[in-house]
């Protein structure tokens, strides 16, 4: 089956439903060759992924995955994850996971759906660990942290169990420095089912795309980003305050845009990309606790506040980003980012 639709994909031909499906289930199946499952994921990858491919990747692993227990409540407010696919190569510190504490500190639901690092020293898993922060609660517990503290880690590899049989397949590619459709899978997948999310992406190419799959999946709010490192040709997966940042955005009462954010729209310090390098997850670790406290109000700080406040914005919890930053900085200010992040590690 996996030379058939190899064949297909290396030749530039897209591969409809059922064959996607087909394809799905080749990967799960353990006595397939890795290398056959590697060589499939690269010629897709070499094809690119389309929308609609992605978006049947998106909703048949859904459905296979083990499901947070949310309550009807809380589902009756935004639910919201804010993470990247990785894969910008630029080694920052944990800007995303930084930005979710600082939501959830600011009343915000905050489901986080994340793993261990890939390309990076320290992933979000790494990060909230060396914090305190539980990182392999089951459905129940995480349920239960979203009710009672509004924040919940979910561990991709737990909540998954259709990966098990795909990982060494991923592994190869990874090896090889050949990415794949499960670089942009990981965020579409949050197993608490999020009604609000943003997205940060390597390639501005993918933010319209995406977000068009956010939005087929059901979410209510959603924007995919990705910014650029002025003058260099680098891109992140996060708000920019290096450059501008593309932003495709999509809510029920308003409909789908593609925007372009300027830096020069906020209060910023000036700053370079090494001012937002990051570390091993204790060197991260130091850098969130530092902006949550108020300590570090540097070009690191500005960074969080931009992106926070884009999510604060997605959340409905501020009527713009400009909004959001000033909320997300009064939150950091008032003692409540301190709190939040003491609440957690509790």
């Amino acid at each position: 089956m996996f030379e058939e639709l190899t064949k297909q994909v290396a030749a530039g031909k897209d591969l409809d439903e059922g064959q996607v499906c087909s394809a799905l289930t080749g990967l799960m199946y353990e006595h397939d060759d890795p290398e056959d499952k590697a060589a499939f994921l690269t010629a897709l990858a070499a094809k690119g992924e389309t929308a609609e491919e992605i978006a049947v990747f998106a909703r048949e692993l859904r459905e296979r995955a083990t499901v947070v227990p949310v309550s009807d409540a809380l589902r009756k407010g935004e639910i919201l994850d804010v993470c990247g696919t990785g894969g910008d190569k630029l080694n920052t510190f944990n800007i995303s996971t930084t930005s979710a504490i600082l939501c959830a500190a600011a009343g915000v639901t905050v489901a986080k759906h994340g793993n261990r690092a890939i390309t990076s020293k320290s992933g979000s898993a790494d990060v909230l660990k060396a914090l305190g922060i539980p990182t392999e609660l089951s459905p129940e517990e995480a349920a239960a942290n979203l009710e009672s503290k509004g924040f919940a880690f979910l561990f991709a590899p737990g909540y998954h169990p259709a990966f098990k049989h795909i990982v060494p397949a991923r592994k190869l590619c990874a090896e090889r420095g050949q990415r794949t459709i499960f670089n942009f899978l990981g965020p579409l997948l949050n197993p608490a089912r999020p009604t609000a999310q943003i997205v940060g992406v390597p390639n501005p190419s993918l933010c319209e795309p995406l977000a068009k799959v956010l939005q087929s999946l059901g979410l209510r709010r959603g924007m995919v980003v990705c910014g650029e490192i002025a003058g260099t040709g680098q891109r992140m997966d996060e708000l920019s305050t290096l450059g501008e940042s593309t932003i495709a955005e999509f809510y029920q009462e308003k409909g789908f845009s593609v925007t372009t954010l300027s830096p020069a729209d906020f209060p910023l310090q000036s700053v370079t990309l090494a001012d937002l390098a990051g570390g091993d997850a204790e060197a991260n670790a130091a850098i969130t606790r530092a902006i949550l406290k108020g300590e570090d109000t540097g070009p690191r700080a500005e960074a969080v506040l931009l992106n926070a406040g884009a999510a604060l914005f997605v959340a409905g919890k501020a009527g713009s980003i400009s909004a959001g930053w000033e909320l997300a900085q009064s939150v950091i200010a008032d003692g409540r980012g301190a709190a939040k992040l003491a609440e957690l590690a509790a």
